[in-house]
């Protein structure tokens, strides 16, 4: 039997990146998977998972009701949309902190507030967010996303303690640099890639399956007994030196 066969995932930002391998991978794995997002994506659709566009990291008029499109019962949330904002702190503005903090921390707020009810229904259900490795290690021009994945991390623990009674479990995945649409900017040269790879203990650049299987196994009844912890998938970046 596939891990996920009976099984209803909701993801939340699967356009690209490891929103869209976690949907591949659920599906190949007999989830029902349900994509939510601001706009269609015809190559999920193709594969058999069910895209609803609806923006879920925007406040919703009667918040805590699932939009129509979603199951009664949730087994499984990822929310996968996130910011990379590298800067000098002396070039931040406030504006910029509170666009971090919108899209990493009130959307995952609001996106399990939208499935909480379903998630319950499920009587054994999991959900998962990403943080970032340089909240454990400090890294310069990280400021505000570290600022705001911190904060995740701390909703992680919290809600973890309060849903438990729930039989919810939370957790997030905290990658280093993936190669992503959204890590373009950083990885558009060889040269800036082979620099990024070095600084790994295991000498690459993460890949959307790295993150996605960790967040599958989160996800899955093997993380049947974990709940409010951060699993680093990052290289070795945040625990590893070579000397």
């Amino acid at each position: 039997m596939k891990r996920f066969e009976g099984r209803n995932v909701v993801v939340v930002g699967a356009g690209s990146g490891i929103g869209n391998r976690l949907c591949l991978d659920l599906k190949g794995e007999g989830a029902a998977v349900y994509a939510l997002g601001r706009s269609a994506h015809p190559e999920l659709a193709a594969a058999g998972v069910n895209c609803i566009v609806f923006d879920a990291a925007k406040p919703q008029s009667g918040e805590g009701s699932a939009p129509p499109d979603l199951p009664q019962a949730v087994h499984g949330l990822a929310y996968c949309p996130g910011t990379i904002r590298l800067a000098p702190f002396h070039r931040l503005e406030e504006k910029d902190f509170l666009e971090d903090f919108s899209v990493n921390v009130l959307g995952a707020v609001r996106a399990i507030r939208l499935c909480l009810p379903a998630l319950v229904k499920a009587k054994g259900a999991s959900i998962v967010v990403f943080s970032t490795v340089a909240v454990r290690i400090g890294m310069g021009f990280h400021a505000s996303i570290a600022a705001a994945k911190g904060a995740l991390e701390g909703l992680v623990r919290s809600l973890a303690a309060e849903l438990a009674l729930k039989n919810i479990r939370v957790n997030a995945v905290a990658p280093s640099l993936t190669d992503t649409p959204l890590a373009a900017a950083l990885l558009n040269s060889d040269e800036k890639r082979e620099k990024a790879a070095a600084r790994h203990p295991l000498g690459r650049i993460g890949s959307p399956a790295d993150i996605a299987r960790g967040a599958a196994y989160l996800l899955s009844d093997d993380a049947g007994w974990v709940t409010g912890q951060v699993l680093a998938v990052d290289g070795g970046m945040s625990s590893v030196r070579l000397f």
